[in-house]
C-alpha cells in the first residue's frame, strides 16, 4: 500500500490511544496497528511478553494518573489493580471511539526512512506500506535484562516479565533480585506464600508510603505550587525519618542517594515483611553455585527458585535500522520525543516521578499539531523540527540530579516535563495560527 499522506500510530495501548485520539480531533489520516488481539498494552496479561503480573496496581495515584480529560473513575481506589487499569484504558478508547481504528494483530517488523521524506512500513506476513509520518508508541518494558553472576543456578530461574501469579511461590524458597516496585511487589507476594523469601538490593533505595496524612502521597505533594528540589528534598528526607526510620534495621541497605534522585519506591508493605520475618533482605548475588546463592556480605541461602526483576531495555525494535542504539539504553530522544528523523515520533518512552498518561496526552497533542501542520506546510514544519531539535537540549530534571542508570537515561521530572510540553504546544499553536509554520521554538526553559 502507497499511501503517502497517511501516518502510522503504532501500538495501541496507553500512548497510542493518546495519540489515535489527537489525531482524530486534529483530523490527520492515520492508521493504527496493535500486534496483540485487543488494545490495552501491557496492562493486558494474556498479550505475551507483558511485564505486568495479576497483583499489579499503580503506584501514581488516581487522581494524577488519567489521560487528559478523561480522569480515572471517583468509584477507584486510590492506587487502582491491573484489571480496573485495563478497564480503564479501554473505557478511554471506546469513550472516543478509538478501538475501532485499531488493526488487531499487525505487527510492525521495521520502518525505513525514504529520501523524499516518507517511510517504508515493514509488516509481518503482509505487504509493506509507505506512509507519510510514524509515531512509534510501544512502550519500553518489553526486553527484559538478565543479569550476569560467575557460576549457575540448578534449580528454577526467570525474569519477572514471566512471572503472574502468588501461586508459583508455594512451598518455595524464593529470591526475588532487584530493586524497583516490581522487585518489591513480587517479594511481597512471596512473603505470603513461600516457604523462604529473600530479596536482594544491589543499592538502597527510599521506601514512600502511598498515603500522607490521609491522602495518596503525589497527590499531597502535587496539591501545593512545585517545590523546587532545594526545597522538597529535605522535606521529604525529614518526613521519612519520622514516617519510615532507618531502613538498616530491615536489613536493607542504606540509600546511596538522595531522596527523589532515583524512581520513588511506593511500596512500605515490604518493611511490614521485613520486620515480621516473613522476609528476609540480602545484598547483591555474588555467585551462583548450584541451589545455593552467596551474597555480598558472606551468607548463603539453599533456594529453589529466583527471580530476576532486573529491570528492561529501552528498546524499539522495529527502528532498530533507523536510529541509531546507545547501549542498553534505547535511543537519544530530544525532549524525550523527538529522534531526530523527519515524520518520527517517540511517545511514552520516558520515565517520571509522576503518572505517565497526563504527560503522553500532551505528547500526542503536540505530535498530532505537528502532523497536521505537516500537511499543509511540510517543509516549514521539518524546519521548525529540525532547529529545535539542533537547539540546546532541554533539561527535563527540574534540578534532581538522578543516579547514572539505565532507567534513568531517558528520565523527565513530572512538572518540568509538563511545563516543556505546554510550552511547545502553545509555540506550535500560535504558528499556526499565524499560517505555515515559519520559525522554531524558542529555546526550552526559555
Amino acid at each position: 500500500m502507497n499511501d503517502s499522506n497517511r501516518w502510522l500510530i503504532v501500538g495501541a495501548g496507553p500512548s497510542g490511544l493518546a495519540t489515535t485520539r489527537a489525531f482524530r480531533a486534529a483530523d490527520v489520516p492515520f492508521d493504527i496497528v496493535e500486534r496483540h488481539r485487543d488494545v490495552g498494552g501491557i496492562w493486558d496479561l494474556e498479550n505475551p511478553g507483558t511485564p505486568m503480573y495479576e497483583s499489579a496496581h499503580f503506584i501514581s495515584s488516581k487522581t494524577l494518573s488519567g489521560f487528559e480529560g478523561f480522569p480515572m473513575p471517583a468509584a477507584y481506589p486510590d492506587y487502582p489493580a491491573q484489571p480496573l487499569v485495563l478497564k480503564y484504558i479501554r473505557a478511554f478508547a471506546d469513550e472516543h471511539d478509538l478501538r475501532s481504528h485499531a488493526e488487531l494483530g499487525v505487527e510492525v517488523t521495521r520502518a525505513t526512512p525514504q529520501t523524499d521524506g516518507t517511510w517504508h512500513v515493514e509488516l509481518r506476513g503482509d505487504d509493506p506500506r509507505r506512509y507519510r509520518g510514524v509515531i512509534a508508541a510501544v512502550g519500553h518494558n518489553w526486553d527484559p535484562v538478565f543479569p550476569e553472576y560467575p557460576g549457575t543456578f540448578s534449580g528454577v530461574s526467570y525474569h519477572s516479565v514471566e512471572y503472574r501469579s502468588p501461586s508459583e511461590f508455594d512451598d518455595k524458597r524464593v529470591l526475588i533480585v532487584g530493586g524497583g516496585n516490581s522487585a518489591c511487589d513480587i517479594a511481597c507476594d512471596a512473603a505470603t506464600r513461600a516457604r523462604r523469601t529473600v530479596l536482594s538490593m544491589r543499592r538502597g533505595y527510599h521506601f514512600l508510603p502511598k498515603h500522607v496524612f490521609g491522602k495518596p502521597t503525589d497527590a499531597f505533594f502535587r496539591s501545593g505550587p512545585h517545590l523546587s528540589p532545594k526545597i522538597a528534598q529535605p522535606m521529604l528526607t525529614g518526613l521519612l525519618k519520622l514516617l519510615v526510620g532507618d531502613l538498616r534495621r530491615f536489613g536493607l541497605p542504606a540509600p546511596d542517594h538522595r531522596v527523589l534522585e532515583s524512581h520513588p519506591i511506593m511500596n512500605t508493605q515490604i518493611l511490614h515483611f521485613l520486620a515480621h520475618g516473613d522476609a528476609v533482605a540480602k545484598p547483591d548475588v555474588v555467585r551462583l553455585d548450584g541451589r545455593r546463592v552467596h551474597f555480598r556480605d558472606g551468607t548463603t541461602e539453599e533456594l529453589d527458585l529466583i527471580v530476576w526483576a532486573t529491570g528492561y531495555r529501552p528498546t524499539i525494535p522495529f527502528l532498530e535500522s533507523a536510529l541509531p542504539r546507545r547501549d542498553g539504553i534505547g535511543p537519544e530522544l530530544f525532549g524525550a520525543l523527538f529522534p531526530g528523523l523527519p515524520n518520527l515520533y517517540v511517545l511514552g518512552h520516558f520515565e517520571s516521578d509522576g503518572g505517565a498518561y497526563p504527560l503522553v496526552s500532551k505528547q500526542a497533542e503536540l505530535v498530532a499539531m505537528l502532523a497536521q501542520s505537516d500537511g499543509g506546510a511540510p517543509d516549514a514544519t521539518r524546519r521548525w523540527v529540525a532547529r529545535l531539535t539542533a537547539g540546546a537540549r532541554p533539561d527535563l530534571t527540574g534540578g534532581v540530579r538522578y543516579v547514572q542508570s539505565i532507567r534513568h537515561a531517558n528520565y523527565a521530572q513530572f512538572e518540568t516535563y509538563d511545563a516543556y510540553l505546554s510550552r511547545l504546544i502553545r509555540q506550535i499553536g500560535r504558528e499556526l495560527s499565524k499560517g505555515p509554520v515559519r520559525s522554531p521554538a524558542a529555546t526550552p526553559g526559555s
